[in-house]
C-alpha cells in the first residue's frame, strides 16, 4: 500500500514537473471577418515556448460568453534545440472564434502551469488579448492587432545585456505601446521604452532565467471615427489626453541571463549579424501557394554557431549551414496556404553558439494573392543622400500623384518616362537601422488611396530601397598619393564624411590640387591644413582630438610625432586659425624626421558631436589626463575617426635664407617656397659638384703634403746616418 502511493506520489511530481518548462507565448489575430448572418469569425494563432517536447498547455475561453463556437486545429512543432539537449522548443495552434452579432469588442483569456524555475518565482501564466470590432473610418476595415512574438529562449551573457529590441508591427500604421503588465512583478533593474517596444537594462540584473510578461496596445495615428454594428460610434482623437486602445495583445517571454564572459564585442563570441541579413522590423511579402524563403548570416569569428533559433508558422523548415572564418546560414522556407491570405507572420531569429546568442531579429511576411506589386527601384547612393528612379516603362499603369515615401509631405517627380524622388538620409521618413556589419538607410514607395474613393482601379505598390555603407572607413583614392575624402557611418549621426586638405596660404581659400601632391615644402615654413565636416544633420560641431605626425601613411607606425593630443597643443608652431563649427584649420612649421627620411604624413582623430551638448568631447576641450575624460555619450558625439594626409617632401632649408620675423614666416605662401623644377636641379647638380671637387682637392692636397713630408723625413735620416758613418770611421783611424 505504502509502495503504491509512492508510485502514485513519484508520478504526480513527473507529471507536474513535465509542465514546468514554459517560457512564454504570442498572440497574433487575422483581421476579423463579419459573415453574412453578422456574426464575427476572429481567427489567432498562439506561439508557445518551452523546452524539451514542447507540449501544448494552452486552454482558451472567450470573455463574457460571446463565442457561439470555438474551432481548434491541432498544435504542431514549429522548432527545437538541434543539439539534442531539449534546451527550447516552440509549437503553433490555429483557432477560430464565432463571435455573436452586435458585439463591439471581442475578449480572449487563456492560462496554465507552469513557467520554467525562474529568479521572479513566477509559476502560472496568463495570455490575454482584446479586440474592437468596429469598422474604421480611414481604412473602411476592422481594426488589426498588433503583431508580435520572440523566439524560445533569449540568452544573454550577465555582463554583455544591453537591449532587447522586440516586434511592434501594426499593419494599420498605428502607434503601438509597449507596457508590463499590470498585477505582475517587473523584473529588478530592468527598463521598457514603450514607443520603441525595447527591454534595456537599468543595473545589475541576477544570472538565471528572468520572466517577462508586457502587453502591447495600438493608437491611431490620425483622428478616426469608429463604428459599430449596433449604429454606435467613438471617435478616437490623436489629441486626447487619454483614449482607449484598439487592440491588447500580451506578450510573454523568457530571458536566461548567463555567466558573464571575458568580452562583449558584437562580432567576437557574440554572433554578429552579416548585411545579407534582413533588418529588424522588416516587411516581408510572401504569395499564397508558392514557397517564402528567408535567408539570414550570421559570424562570430572566436566561437562557432551551431545553430538558429528560428520563431514561425507551422510547416515551415530550415536548413542550417556553417562556413569558415565563424560564418553560418539559415534558410527557411515557407510555403502559405489559402488559409493564410492576408495574414500578417511574425517571424524572429537568433544565431547560436554555446556561450551565447546573437541579438533577436524580427520581420513581418504579409501573405497576399498577388494584389501587391514589389517594383524594383534604381538607387544612387551617395554620403548624404539617396536618390530612387522608377522606370514607368515597367510598371504599367503607376502614377506618381498616388504614390508616396513614408513621409508623406515629401513628394516625388516625374518626367514622363520616370519618377524621382531624392531625399537626405535624416528626412522624408528614412529609417535608420544597424545590419551588423552595415548601417542601411531605408524607405518605401507605397501607393495610396483618397479618402472618398469607393473603388479603386490602381495595382498596390510597395517600393522598398536602401544605402548601405560599411562601418568601417571607405576611402576612394583618386590618385595615388592624395587622400581624398573620408566616409563614415553611425546609427545615431546617419552617413558623414571629413575633407582633409593643405593649403598655400593662411587664407584657407584654395586648396593644393591632387595632382601637386606630394606637397614640397622647405623647413620652418609654414604649413597650413584645413579639416572640413560634412553631414546632414543640423547644429553639429567638429572636435580635432589629437593629430600626430609619422613617416608613412600608417598611423600606427611606432615613430610619430605629437603635433595636438587629448585636445591640447603639443607643438609649440602649431597655430589654430578662427573657422565654423564643422570646420578645423590650422598651421604647423615645417619639419622632418631626422634620418634618411623625407616624408611626413598627418594623421587627426576627429570627432562629431552634437552642437548643443555640454557633455560631449567636442564641449570638454583640452583633457591633458586621458583618464579624467568623460565616456562617451552614444546619442550626442560620433567615436574617434582617424583621416590622414600627405605625403609632405621637404626640398630644403630656409636657414641660411635672411632672418624672417614671426609675421613674414607665417604669411609665406606655400606655393612661393617651390621653385622651378630646371632651377632646383641645377641648383642640386651645382651643390653636388662644388662639394665633391672641394672635397677632391682637400684630399689631392693631403697626400702631396704627406708624401713630402715622407721624403723630407727620409732625407734627413739619410744625412743623419752618413754622419754617424762618417764619425765612426774618424775614430777608428
Amino acid at each position: 500500500m505504502e509502495a503504491g502511493a509512492l508510485v502514485l506520489l513519484l508520478l504526480a511530481l513527473l507529471g507536474s514537473a513535465s509542465t514546468l518548462s514554459f517560457y512564454g507565448d504570442s498572440l497574433s489575430f487575422m483581421l476579423p471577418k463579419k459573415n453574412k448572418d453578422g456574426t464575427f469569425m476572429v481567427t489567432f494563432h498562439h506561439r508557445q515556448n518551452g523546452r524539451s517536447s514542447c507540449q501544448d498547455q494552452s486552454s482558451f475561453k472567450c470573455g463574457g460568453d460571446v463565442c457561439t463556437s470555438f474551432n481548434k486545429t491541432s498544435v504542431l512543432q514549429t522548432d527545437k534545440d538541434a543539439t539534442g539537449q531539449g534546451r527550447w522548443c516552440q509549437t503553433e495552434g490555429r483557432t477560430t472564434a464565432t463571435v455573436s452579432t452586435n458585439e463591439t469588442s471581442f475578449s480572449l483569456r487563456g492560462s496554465g502551469c507552469c513557467w520554467e524555475s525562474n529568479v521572479n518565482g513566477q509559476t502560472n501564466w496568463t495570455s490575454l488579448a482584446q479586440l474592437d470590432l468596429g469598422t474604421r473610418s480611414d481604412s473602411r476595415a476592422i481594426n488589426n492587432c498588433p503583431v508580435t512574438t520572440t523566439v524560445p529562449l533569449i540568452r544573454v551573457p550577465q555582463n554583455c545585456f544591453s537591449r532587447i529590441r522586440l516586434l511592434a508591427h501594426d499593419p494599420d500604421g498605428d502607434d503601438v505601446r509597449c507596457s508590463f503588465s499590470s498585477g505582475v512583478p517587473v523584473p529588478s533593474n530592468f527598463t521598457l521604452d514603450k514607443a520603441a517596444c525595447t527591454l534595456t537594462r537599468a543595473g545589475n540584473i541576477s544570472v538565471g532565467v528572468q520572466v517577462f510578461e508586457l502587453m502591447l496596445e495600438d493608437f491611431p495615428s490620425g483622428n478616426i471615427t469608429v463604428t459599430y454594428a449596433d449604429g454606435s460610434s467613438v471617435v478616437h482623437n490623436v489629441s486626447a489626453v487619454k483614449s482607449s486602445p484598439l487592440c491588447k495583445v500580451k506578450l510573454q517571454f523568457s530571458v536566461q541571463v548567463l555567466p558573464p564572459v571575458p568580452r562583449c564585442e558584437v562580432g567576437h563570441v557574440q554572433p554578429m549579424f552579416l548585411s545579407k541579413t534582413p533588418s529588424h522590423g522588416d516587411v516581408l511579402h510572401a504569395t499564397v501557394g508558392k514557397q517564402f524563403q528567408l535567408y539570414a548570416q550570421a559570424q562570430a569569428p572566436h566561437s562557432s554557431i551551431h545553430d538558429f533559433q528560428v520563431s514561425g508558422p507551422q510547416n515551415m523548415s530550415k536548413t542550417f549551414k556553417d562556413d569558415t572564418d565563424g560564418k553560418a546560414e539559415v534558410t527557411v522556407q515557407w510555403t502559405p496556404q489559402p488559409s493564410d491570405l492576408y495574414r500578417f507572420v511574425p517571424f524572429c531569429f537568433t544565431a547560436e553558439t554555446n556561450e551565447t546568442q546573437s541579438e533577436m531579429r524580427c520581420v513581418v511576411v504579409m501573405v497576399t494573392q498577388s494584389s501587391i506589386t514589389q517594383g524594383k527601384a534604381s538607387v544612387q547612393c551617395s554620403p548624404n543622400k539617396m536618390t530612387v528612379t522608377l522606370d514607368t516603362a515597367s510598371m504599367p499603369g503607376i502614377d506618381n500623384n498616388f504614390l508616396q515615401l513614408n513621409d508623406p509631405s515629401c513628394s516625388l517627380t516625374t518626367n514622363g518616362s520616370q519618377i524621382t524622388g531624392t531625399m537626405s538620409f535624416t528626412a522624408c521618413g528614412t529609417k535608420i537601422e544597424d545590419s551588423g556589419d552595415y548601417i542601411s538607410f531605408k524607405n518605401e514607395i507605397n501607393s495610396i488611396e483618397l479618402p472618398n474613393e469607393v473603388i479603386t482601379r490602381r495595382r498596390k505598390v510597395k517600393i522598398g530601397f536602401s544605402c548601405q555603407f560599411p562601418k568601417i572607413i571607405s576611402i576612394s583614392s583618386y590618385y595615388n598619393l592624395y587622400k581624398s575624402d573620408y566616409i563614415f557611418t553611425e546609427a545615431s549621426f546617419g552617413s558623414f564624411g571629413y575633407t582633409f586638405d593643405i593649403f598655400p596660404d593662411s587664407n584657407f581659400t584654395n586648396k593644393v590640387e591632387a595632382k601637386a601632391y606630394p606637397v614640397e615644402a622647405k623647413l620652418l615654413d609654414m604649413i597650413y591644413m584645413g579639416i572640413q565636416a560634412q553631414s546632414e544633420l543640423p547644429d553639429v560641431k567638429v572636435f580635432v582630438e589629437s593629430c600626430k605626425a609619422t613617416p608613412d601613411d600608417n598611423p600606427e607606425n611606432p615613430l610619430f610625432y605629437d603635433l595636438i593630443k587629448n585636445g591640447c597643443l603639443k607643438d609649440e608652431t602649431v597655430k589654430v586659425f578662427p573657422s565654423n563649427a564643422t570646420e578645423f584649420k590650422f598651421g604647423v612649421q615645417a619639419f622632418k624626421f631626422t634620418g634618411n627620411l623625407e616624408q611626413v604624413y598627418i594623421t587627426c582623430s576627429v570627432i562629431m558631436c552634437e552642437a548643443a551638448s555640454s557633455f560631449s568631447r567636442c564641449a570638454q576641450g583640452c583633457q591633458p589626463s586621458a583618464a579624467r575624460r568623460r565616456r562617451r555619450g552614444l546619442s550626442t558625439e560620433t567615436a574617434g575617426h582617424y583621416i590622414t594626409q600627405g605625403p609632405l617632401r621637404f626640398v630644403g632649408s630656409s636657414v641660411s635664407e635672411e632672418p624672417m620675423d614671426d609675421k613674414t614666416k607665417s604669411d609665406k605662401p606655400l606655393a612661393d617656397v617651390k621653385s622651378s623644377g630646371e632651377d632646383r636641379k641645377l641648383m642640386q647638380i651645382f651643390n653636388t659638384n662644388s662639394s665633391s671637387i672641394f672635397f677632391g682637392c682637400a684630399f689631392l692636397l693631403s697626400v702631396v703634403l704627406m708624401a713630402v713630408a715622407v721624403h723630407y723625413f727620409r732625407r734627413r735620416r739619410k744625412e743623419d746616418d752618413d754622419r754617424n758613418a762618417l764619425i765612426a770611421s774618424a775614430f777608428d783611424d
